[in-house]
């Protein structure tokens, strides 16, 4: 059964007389406990794609579906909701509220969606290997620190799909490793995950790789 379904998803940009189309008719679908990347060279629509499924854009045409319930072509208020119960998202922006500790950012993405399981997140906060780190700041983490920090924030509501985008780009060899293995973990327990992604190591552990190129999908 498929968690996630996009349908013929278009999206301009215009920028004075200059138009971009940058998705053409993108159809995706993913099932639970499916893992797939996103490939394609820069600027080729993938971001764009990513932002569309997890409803931080929205498209000019087509939908977005989380089981039955479409995403696309709501208030962002509703889109928001929508995302803190049944998505979680690790972007290249980061997830993380510079204010707040590692601990307190996955207590905050719990209580947005309306939810406290403090037994969740100290478990992600052991998983990523952050325990001692609990209590730092974003400012104060390694980058490999920082993408293990988003990923708990990510999956601290157990959503039914995980979206990110080049999640491990400026991750070493190990750090890239042990991430990969924890999002390969959380698909094994159900979660359609969704990467867009160069690197060699995510399209070796995918179930599906869907290439784009110029905003559509390379048969």
């Amino acid at each position: 059964m498929n968690v996630l379904r996009a349908r013929d998803l278009y999206r301009f940009y215009r920028a004075g007389e200059e138009e971009t189309l940058a998705l053409r008719g993108v159809s995706v679908a993913a099932a639970a406990g499916q893992f797939l990347v996103v490939s394609g060279p820069s600027g080729s629509g993938k971001s764009t794609l990513l932002a569309c499924l997890a409803g931080l854009d929205e498209p000019d045409g087509g939908s977005v579906y989380v089981h039955e319930t479409r995403i696309s072509h709501r208030p962002e208020a509703e889109r928001a909701a929508l995302r803190a119960r049944r998505i979680g998202t690790l972007f290249q922006s980061a997830n993380l509220l510079e204010h707040l500790t590692v601990r307190r950012n996955l207590e905050l993405a719990q209580r947005i969606a309306g939810r406290r399981d403090r037994s969740r997140a100290e478990a992600l906060i052991e998983a990523v290997g952050l325990t001692k780190r609990s209590g730092a700041r974003p400012s104060e983490l390694s980058g490999g620190e920082a993408v293990r920090a988003g990923l708990a924030v990510a999956l601290a509501n157990n959503p039914d799909v995980l979206i990110a985008d080049e999640p491990t780009g400026e991750l070493d060899g190990q750090t890239e490793a042990a991430v990969l293995r924890l999002v390969r973990d959380q698909a094994d327990r159900g979660t359609a995950v969704v990467i867009a992604s160069h690197s060699a190591a995510v399209t070796a552990m995918a179930d599906q790789v869907i290439r784009i190129r110029d905003g559509q999908v390379q048969q």
